[in-house]
């Protein structure tokens, strides 16, 4: 009888998180869920621990999405947070694993970054092994793999998944996009001609189990859809696809007087491409934001 394989999953009750358990279970591994509220067993959560109490002991597989969302000001203590919440909570994950006996580790482990490792880099096409860019962002996506890397020596299998903009329903930027243009005051930021890498929530689920299941993947891999747009091409396609109008752009300086330097997250261009993935055999279904689009709106 074949050993059932586990997986420990940190930010399981975030957006991305909460729907992994169910595709782990379909494919004959056990989660165990990491919150630093616990929870109770579910039908496809077998355990819980919380960050103080980790145990990788007995789990072939680790995903960490933990990590503190950066869609508001950049003020010293929210830059605390986000960096402990990321690189901290990755060194102690590494530890923990540095911890287990050489044999007992788990083989593989997914750590979070983002897109915002490139920076802003206008129309560069931008796969996994373009340099990092300057910000603070950027640094903050450096460290934060350089974190999860030490991992490696200890015999693990490291993919660093940068994400772009992730739409499904439930999640922060498409629910607050959606609402800005439902109510007819959408529009491009700043120029508009700033490429926005994004990704279909089911397709970034798939693609994480697709790296934990994989045997080749490893490093920097990308978690954008094949087809990045234009922030102005972005935003006209979802008008239309909510029937209604673009056409109050919004000014980078009004950006930056609002939201401080978060707005140059917002402003940055990332032409990047999944190569990693899709060298790997993943393949997208939604590959195109019209058909992310039609997946998530009514028509």
């Amino acid at each position: 009888m074949t050993e059932t394989r586990k997986a420990a999953v940190l930010g399981v009750t975030g957006f991305i998180g909460r729907g992994l358990p169910e595709l782990l279970a379909e494919r004959g591994v056990s989660v165990t869920g990491i919150s630093r509220s616990g929870g109770k067993p579910t039908p496809h959560i077998d355990r819980w621990q919380t960050p103080e109490t980790l145990d990788l002991a007995g789990h072939d597989m680790v995903v960490n999405l933990a990590g503190e969302p950066i869609d508001r000001r950049w003020t010293q203590a929210a830059r605390r947070a986000f960096h402990q919440s990321r690189v901290g909570v990755t060194r102690d994950l590494v530890s923990a694993i540095a911890r287990l006996p050489e044999g007992g580790r788990p083989r593989f482990l997914l750590n979070g970054s983002a897109v915002g490792i490139y920076g802003d880099r206008g129309d560069d096409v931008l796969q996994e092994d373009a340099p990092a860019g300057d910000g603070f962002l950027a640094d903050l996506c450096a460290e934060w793999e350089s974190a999860a890397r030490e991992a490696e020596p200890l015999g693990v299998r490291v993919v660093l998944l940068r994400t772009g903009v992730v739409l499904g329903e439930g999640g922060a930027a498409f629910e607050k996009l959606a609402k800005v243009f439902k109510a007819g005051i959408g529009g491009k930021l700043g120029s508009g001609r700033q490429w926005m890498p994004w990704i279909h929530i089911d397709d970034l689920r798939a693609a994480i189990i697709h790296a934990a299941l994989s045997e080749n993947l490893s490093g920097p891999v990308n978690g954008s859809a094949p087809v990045p747009e234009r922030n102005a091409d972005f935003t006209a396609k979802l008008a239309g696809a909510l029937h209604r109008p673009a056409i109050f752009p919004v000014p980078g300086i009004a950006l930056k007087l609002v939201l401080g330097e978060f707005a140059t997250a917002l402003l940055a261009s990332q032409r990047a491409l999944p190569t990693a993935l899709e060298a790997d055999g993943f393949r997208f279904r939604h590959s195109t934001l019209e058909s992310a689009l039609a997946a998530l709106i009514p028509a």
